[in-house]
Formats: structure tokens, sequence, C-alpha cells
């Protein structure tokens, strides 16, 4: 089942070499890569391979799970009412979530929770069983929450909890719940097939993951040493501390966990990148502009390598310096979007005009990019 099925232009015939070499040469089960141009023309739009049970064929309109790369999407929410006036970047939190300002967060901007400097990456109170499918339940427990650090003084990766934080600022000055916003306002307009929240109609289409599973020439991060061997760590809190979530779970697939809980494809996500081009573009091109520009750079408190965030979304990310997989996120200096666990991305370039998504469903190791993903948008940029 690992025949490529789709179409690309003849000028990005290395992009469809890469995506079947990834079946061949590097274990892909089912994948989907999508590029689209600045004026909307799709320039490649692949697929193939299973689902996890390696018997499903991935079809066209598969969809996975794809981590983090919700927040992109979560992001893009907030960036929308910024554009409109409705949330202010340097306004503190408190001016719209009130309650947010308890334990000495009530400095804390906007700003902040987007580039991950709000402090209130984990939860320190066991969270009950179910209690992250319960959206309420999490904002009144991050909004309570003690920080790990004063607020824009330092930055450390929100792995779920950017959902709820910056989730629960689009809920407030919208008056919709984010999966419903994002529905509106993204998915809706622009014909994206991105789920913050997937109705129980879709279910069929969805391909479970398979898990990383590590091997003895493994090199573990820090990030794993710690939360391995002390489960006080921010590094255990951010990662375990989940009241039992199972993400491929169909009740959590219907949760509209905006940290780490949206459903696509890699169409998915280079439509989503592409509403930023075009005619009737998602954003004025001054809001496109400022939000890119980095919020946050240096050591990660939480996963103790050097990241760069803008306002919402990873920037390029090159730690090729240190050992092991799952380190970097290579792309363009005026790219902007976001990786998922296990290897996924989504990312817009506006300099180079194009918009990109990969999706797959066998994880690989590390928090970012793995040799599949950063090859196909390797063989990306040297088409463009």
């Amino acid at each position: 089942m690992t025949a490529v099925q789709g179409h690309y232009d003849p000028a990005f015939k290395s992009v469809r070499e890469v995506f079947e070499q990834n079946f061949v040469e590097r274990d892909e089960v089912g994948a989907s890569v999508c590029i689209r141009d600045a004026s909307g023309r799709t320039l490649v739009d692949l697929w193939g391979g299973s689902h996890a049970d390696k018997k499903t064929p991935w079809t066209r309109d598969t969809m996975s799970i794809v981590f983090s790369c919700t927040k992109a999407a979560t992001a893009l929410c907030a960036q929308i009412l910024i554009d409109r006036v409705q949330l202010k970047l340097d306004a503190k939190v408190t001016e719209y979530w009130p309650e947010f300002g308890a334990s000495g967060k009530g400095e804390t901007t906007v700003r902040d929770m987007l580039g991950h400097r709000s402090g209130v990456p984990a939860l320190r109170n066991p969270v009950k069983p179910g209690g992250f499918l319960d959206f309420d339940y999490v904002t009144e427990e991050l909004a309570a929450e003690t920080p790990f650090w004063e607020p824009g003084t330092d930055h450390g990766y929100h792995m779920v909890t950017f959902g709820w934080t910056v989730g629960e600022l689009v809920r407030r000055v919208s008056g919709k719940s984010l999966g419903q916003f994002f529905k509106d306002e993204i998915a809706t307009p622009y014909g994206v097939d991105f789920h913050i929240g997937l109705p129980k109609s879709e279910f069929e289409r969805v391909s479970k993951m398979i898990l990383y599973k590590p091997t003895p020439g493994d090199v573990p991060s820090d990030f794993v040493k710690a939360m391995m061997t002390d489960p006080t760590s921010l590094q255990a809190l951010a990662f375990a501390n989940n009241g039992g979530w199972y993400f491929d779970a169909p009740n959590a697939w219907q949760a509209e966990i905006g940290g780490a809980g949206g459903i696509s494809n890699a169409r998915g996500l280079a439509g989503m990148f592409g509403s930023l081009f075009g005619e009737t573009p998602l954003l004025s091109k001054d809001r496109q502009t400022d939000m890119a520009k980095p919020v946050s750079e240096g050591d990660d408190l939480t996963l103790l390598i050097p990241t760069r965030f803008g306002q919402g979304f990873m920037l390029n990310i090159d730690n090729r310096h240190l050992d092991g997989e799952g380190n970097s996120a290579i792309m363009g200096e005026a790219a902007f979007g976001h990786v998922g666990m296990g290897g996924s991305i989504g990312f817009a370039d506006p300099v180079a005009g194009f918009a990109f998504g990969y999706t797959m469903n066998r994880m690989g190791g590390g928090t970012l990019l793995n040799d599949r993903g950063q090859s196909l948008v390797d063989a990306a940029y040297s088409c463009i």
C-alpha cells in the first residue's frame, strides 16, 4: 500500500521523489504532503500508504491528529482578533480574563501568552481523570496556577496548555468556543479541512497514530532525561500530567484541545496557511509581518533546547549541532508555522511565496522534525 497518489507540478518532481523515498527508505506508513503557491494554485498534493492498521489505504481525504500544528490554528484565531483590534497584543491578559491574574500572573500580557512566556506550561496539581477533555476545568486550573517563572521574563514551550491560555482569550473576546471560532472564521470560508473538535461524522476518515519506539542507538534528550528521572519536573508535568488523555480516543478527537488535538491532513495544513495569501487574505499584511517577528529566542525552559517563536508560531529552528533526532525545524528565515509531535508540519513562507503541509501516522522521535518531514521541506525549497 505504498503507492503514491495525487498530482504535482513537474517543477516539483523532486518532492514526489522524496515522498516516495520516505516509504521505501525511511519506513513511512501513511502520509500526505501538499504545497500551494501565493496565488492559491496547488503545486503538490500527494498521499500514500496505509492507516496504522496497515490494511486500510490512506486515501485523498484521510486525516490524522497533527498535535502541535494545532497551535498555529489557535494562534491564527487570536491574530484575527488582534487584526480587528478586539484583542490587544500588549494589554494585560486580565483585561479579558481577570481570573488569570491570580498567584502572581497579573502582569502577563497577550504577547507573553502567544510567545510561550506566560509561565504556565504545565499544571502542578494532578489533573482529574478526563480533565483535558473539559475546557472549563483546565482554564480554571491554569488561572489559579502559580507560574513556573515570572511571566514575561523567559520562555518555555507551553506544550499543551497553549491551547487553553490562548484559546480562552479567543473564547472570552469572541464569545465563541475556540473550535467554533476556527470553523466560522477560517475552516468554512477558506475551505480548510482542519478540525479543532472533530464531528462524529468524520471519524472514519481518521488514521490512528503509530507511537515512536525508542531504539538502543537513540540519544535521549535533556527533556527526556528530566522527564524520566524526576516526576515533579516541569518536563514530566508538561508531558504526563494530563488526566489520562489519550489523543487517539474518539472522545479526545471531539474535544477542543487547541494545543495538541487538531485533526487534519497536508491539504488542510497547506490550505490553512494558504489562507494568508491571495486576493482575500485572512489577515492584513501588517499583521502578518508583525506576528512573524521573534518574541522568544534562546534556551527553552521546557524543551531544554534553543527555540524560536513569533506570536504563536514556530520560526526557523536550527539545532543541528545537537545530538539526536527531532531537535530542529529548518525553514526559510521568513517562514512561520508549527510542527506537531512525531513530525508533522505546516508553515507559510511569504518571501518564497508558498504554503506547506505534511502529515503522517508513524511518529518519529524528538519534539520537532525528523528526516522524513525535513527532507520534504528541503525538497520544496529546492524547487522554489
